[in-house]
């Protein structure tokens, strides 16, 4: 089967194409007929040497797919060969065929083609998990989400309607503050123009927002704090600007604030599993219906061409989810 590979760390340009056997299953694994994969922050930082896969993990790029299942292992119960589904991987999502732990895979949306389908799980699992179990999103919360045009900002933001709460969004230029309100957020702040702290303050009367979702870090954390309302959540989930922050304790204390940290892909296959249980329950129902959370992609591009693809996420210029899909296929090995 063909995969996306890479030989050295480096810039995108050392991605390349190569064959390898194709994948079979463990006994509690499916093998899926990749038709799309997602392209994810994580894999561009792989790429450079900066983020190996954990231990026990597929060394190769690609945490998300959709496409049919072709095979089961011997204890699969509730997946079966020819189902239409979406996958986060542990690795190898990059290839004509991958393995998935059975309790990763959630079925493709009725109404969801495969391209859109694998803008779903990375940026699916990991918003539920921080906005909805960790942060305890509620009805009438008011959400401040960092990078509101890209997948994870995106996503936050059209999970944030569906849960019937408000969401101002932030992003770089204003051509992307217009996108997010074209996502659903209630209001954009374009934070290279104006101190989205400032902002934050006048568009809730100085209450301030009950969450933050960060993927930013360094020093908008305690730019965040300044921004939080009494009994207010800050989940940091990455860290662009740098890995220390440095806090105003006493703030803090009076807010009564909690930050938390979350990393996915190290999480065990049982954890992934669960959160995919909640996703199943509160977000998969509202999917075919296309509202408020709809497939937003980006571009496409071919396994040959996943250079470009690399190269067009790192410029930060995409709005939404760029993906993946095989050359003309062989599917033979």
């Amino acid at each position: 089967m063909k995969y996306v590979a890479f030989a050295q760390p480096g810039p995108s340009e050392v991605l390349f194409v190569a064959e390898r056997p194709r994948v079979t299953p463990q006994s509690t694994e499916v093998v899926i007929e990749v038709e799309a994969a997602g392209v994810a922050r994580a894999d561009t930082l792989q790429r450079k040497g900066h983020y190996p896969a954990p231990p026990g993990a597929s060394p190769y790029l690609g945490l998300e797919v959709a496409g049919t299942v072709v095979e089961t292992g011997s204890a699969v119960r509730g997946v079966a060969a020819g189902d239409r589904v979406v996958a986060l991987c542990n690795g190898g999502g990059y290839a004509e065929y991958v393995a998935v732990p059975e309790g990763h895979v959630l079925p493709l949306p009725r109404t969801w083609s495969f391209v859109e389908g694998a803008t779903l799980p990375e940026n699916a699992f990991t918003v539920f998990d921080n906005l909805v179990v960790r942060a305890r999103m509620q009805r009438d919360d008011v959400v401040l989400v960092h990078g509101g045009t890209s997948g994870i900002g995106s996503t936050a933001i059209m999970f944030t309607r569906a849960f019937g709460a408000r969401a101002i969004a932030t992003a770089g230029t204003p051509e992307k503050c217009a996108a997010t309100l074209d996502i659903g957020a209630d209001a954009a702040i374009d934070y290279r123009a104006e101190d989205f702290v400032e902002r934050v303050l006048a568009l809730t009367d100085g209450r301030g927002v009950d969450i933050v979702l960060d993927i930013v870090g360094g020093e908008y954390v305690a730019r965040d704090l300044r921004a939080l309302a009494v009994e207010g959540r800050i989940a940091c989930i990455a860290t662009a600007s740098g890995t220390h922050a440095e806090l105003d304790l006493s703030r803090l204390l009076q807010r009564r604030a909690t930050i938390f940290g979350s990393s996915l892909r190290p999480r065990s296959d049982e954890e992934k599993a669960q959160i995919a249980g909640g996703l199943r329950a509160r977000i998969w129902p509202l999917l075919d219906k296309r509202d408020p959370i709809v497939p937003l992609v980006d571009s496409i591009y071919t396994f040959s061409d996943a250079a470009a693809a690399h190269a067009r996420l790192e410029s930060s210029l995409h709005i939404g989810k760029i993906v993946l899909v095989p050359d003309a296929p062989s599917r033979d090995a």
